[in-house]
């Protein structure tokens, strides 16, 4: 019992009272500004009428919020910055509620218009129209990932012939969400072919998971049946083909502003730069990174997943913050992600706000086409 109080006794220890979270919050706010290592004599004109806020006390309490890593100090002569613990420690104990202004709504709600609905494609225009808004109100890196058409459920497929051999598939989810792959035959088929097997799989599999399709495909192809009748065997065929690789099985990923960050004081560093944008080119290390955002976030706020700075596994994203959170059409469907990428010094409430904002709205867009 007596070991199980120090422990607690030290951990309060570590964190900062009244004082320290008003310093605390003081050092976030300015450097959210300027960028800069904030000095002590910032904070004595700030707390300048604040009863009991001597310059010695300030001076005191920094050292304090450096000695338990919160902030630190780039060089001797310079103030206080917030490390990534500092952040963290503001996001989970010092921000309120995070609400969307009245101003980002309207901008959101101007950029992602309601024609969206009256497309056949809209929920991919959707999903762009989505990740530009982040990123142009933001200022940083909007990014969109849907959900994975294998754990959707197939409403459509159409084949369509093309020249030498190759045929065009097009896959459409429930959620009207629509993937197109072009698959390569050995044997030259008709399009009368390709309707009759189109026409087949829609009546067999309509409804059913893209996971479940390939098992149910693989079991068929087991059957002699299949050997003999060319309409089947051609439809286990196509399928089979239209339902292997990545492609399939990995989410669409939308990304729009990764020019944003070249613009960041946070991101001079050349060859940092480098690493990050090569993580934003490649479309699996990318979905892994927000996938690990949502599994490893220690304090989630509701739906608003966070991580940042060292958090990261990822060593090209140890400086940046992430802010996602999940959506889905259907509970029986996959999961996808909304989310922003930007420099640690970023507007944490807002960008929450944003993003739970953006993520509702395109559970509602989704539904609502799934249901036309």
């Amino acid at each position: 019992m007596p070991r199980r109080s120090s422990v607690l006794a030290s951990a309060e220890k570590n964190q900062p009272d009244a004082r320290g979270q008003a310093i605390l919050a003081a050092i976030i706010k300015e450097h959210l500004v300027t960028g800069e290592a904030v000095g002590s004599r910032i904070l004595s004109d700030r707390f300048e009428h604040a009863a009991g806020w001597s310059s010695a006390t300030i001076r005191n309490v920094m050292s304090a919020l450096e000695e338990s890593g919160l902030v630190e100090q780039p060089h001797t002569s310079a103030g206080r910055m917030p490390t990534d613990k500092g952040y963290r420690y503001y996001v989970d104990h010092m921000l309120a509620e995070a609400t969307l202004s009245e101003t980002d709504l309207t901008a959101i709600n101007e950029v992602i218009g309601a024609d969206d609905l009256d497309s056949a494609a809209s929920p991919n225009r959707l999903m762009e129209r989505a990740s530009h808004a982040l990123s142009s109100l933001s200022e940083n890196v909007g990014i969109i990932v849907s959900p994975s058409l294998a754990e959707n459920r197939l409403k459509h497929i159409e084949f369509v012939q093309l020249a030498d051999k190759r045929i065009l598939v097009v896959l459409v989810s429930s959620s009207n969400i629509v993937h197109n792959k072009i698959i390569r035959l050995d044997d030259v088929l008709s399009q009368d072919d390709l309707d009759r097997a189109a026409r087949y799989l829609n009546v067999e599999f309509s409804g059913k998971s893209l996971m479940a399709i390939r098992a149910r495909v693989l079991e068929l192809m087991r059957e002699e049946k299949a050997l003999y009748d060319r309409l089947l065997r051609n439809a286990i065929m196509l399928c089979d083909m239209s339902l292997e690789g990545d492609a399939v099985e990995s989410p669409s990923v939308y990304i729009d502003g990764a020019s944003n960050m070249l613009a960041k004081p946070d991101f001079v560093d050349a060859d940092r730069m480098r690493e990050l944008f090569r993580t934003f080119e490649e479309k699996s290390r990318l979905i892994r990174i927000l996938n690990e955002c949502i599994s490893r976030d220690p304090a989630a706020h509701g739906n608003i997943h966070i991580v940042i700075g060292r958090e990261h596994l990822a060593p090209s994203m140890q400086h940046c913050a992430l802010i996602t959170a999940p959506y889905r059409v259907r509970d029986d469907e996959g999961i996808g992600t909304i989310g922003v990428v930007g420099p640690m010094r970023i507007e944490y409430s807002r960008m929450m706000a944003m993003v739970n904002y953006m993520a509702r709205l395109i559970e509602r867009r989704l539904t609502e086409k799934a249901s036309l």
